[in-house]
């Protein structure tokens, strides 16, 4: 199965829309509940990377018999430094995105912690492609 999500960078109204709409799927798919809250909580948090940091993104979900992988791409200020962006507090976001109550520099490590395997690959300038991957 595969599902696709637009995200549009800014709208914070929206913001954990696709993750939701996944969470739903995945019950009615009886996936095991520690498993579906592992990937919402990967997806939701690099969903609002989106919107914090993006232009824009897409979202892509392949749910096969063994694992749940999510592509998320974006168009927006890359990551000049994914080391120190894993880094639990690190953060680049603006004053207002933090007065939202975003930007706690926790996005990129509760990723880490809740998949399987998370792959990163980022161009200054041009955007960020994040693989999330969770076994099931």
């Amino acid at each position: 199965m595969q599902f696709k999500y637009s995200i549009e960078g800014g709208d914070f109204s929206k913001a954990g829309n696709a993750s939701s709409q996944v969470k739903k799927m995945l019950k009615q798919l009886n996936v095991e509940p520690q498993t579906i809250k592992r990937i919402v909580v990967a997806l939701y948090e690099a969903e609002v990377n989106i919107v914090a940091h993006a232009y824009n993104g897409i979202i892509d979900i392949t749910i096969e018999t063994d694992k749940i992988v999510a592509k998320l791409t974006d168009n927006g200020p890359g990551i000049p430094d994914i080391n120190l962006a894993m880094t639990e507090g690190f953060s680049t976001a603006t004053s207002h995105v933090r007065e939202m109550g975003f930007g706690a520099g926790l996005g990129l490590p509760n990723i880490k912690k809740n998949a399987d395997k998370l792959e990163i690959k980022s161009e200054v300038g041009k955007g960020t492609e994040l693989t999330i991957t969770v076994n099931l």
